[in-house]
């Protein structure tokens, strides 16, 4: 199981940690030296470098289940490098019109930012909307995706 908490601070990393250990019922371990997390780490820096626009890794969806997982799926599989969809379209996709608010539930617990890229997900009146990794972390990964332009500054 890995997670992504790629706007950490200590006191972010700290909780994303805690949480994991409750969900798992035991203490996280850091293993740098694992392959699958060495491959991990190889593709979300060739993300983050440009040269890489999905990434192909087996994703373990065991800690996320019923709406969250559905929406969480269809977000993985259904929106591309590049895009965006709205939470009241990605609603309507998992068969769920009108629940736009719980998929930005759905958004929030997301354990894999980035890989899961809950980035593209915006509001459907052109506003950006949320992001757990703050709002310009979420403009920089739409600009890196060139949704947005670049910042100026």
């Amino acid at each position: 199981m890995v997670t992504v908490v790629d706007h950490a601070t200590a006191a972010v990393r700290d909780r994303a940690l805690a949480r994991l250990a409750a969900r798992l019922g035991t203490e996280p371990v850091e293993a740098p030296a694992s392959p699958l997390l060495a491959e991990a780490i190889r593709q979300v820096e060739a993300y983050f470098a440009g040269e890489r626009r999905d990434f192909e890794l087996p994703l373990d969806w065991s800690l996320i289940s019923g709406f969250n997982r559905q929406v969480l799926r269809e977000l993985e599989s259904g929106v591309a490098f590049g895009a965006v969809v709205g939470y009241g379209d990605l609603a309507r996709r998992v068969g769920q019109p009108g629940a736009a608010q719980a998929v930005g539930v759905a958004m929030g617990s997301n354990p894999l930012p980035v890989v899961v890229p809950c980035h593209r997900v915006v509001e459907s009146d052109g506003g950006i909307g949320g992001f757990g990794g703050g709002l310009e972390t979420k403009r920089k990964l739409l600009a890196l995706e060139g949704v947005l332009p670049e910042p100026l500054f």
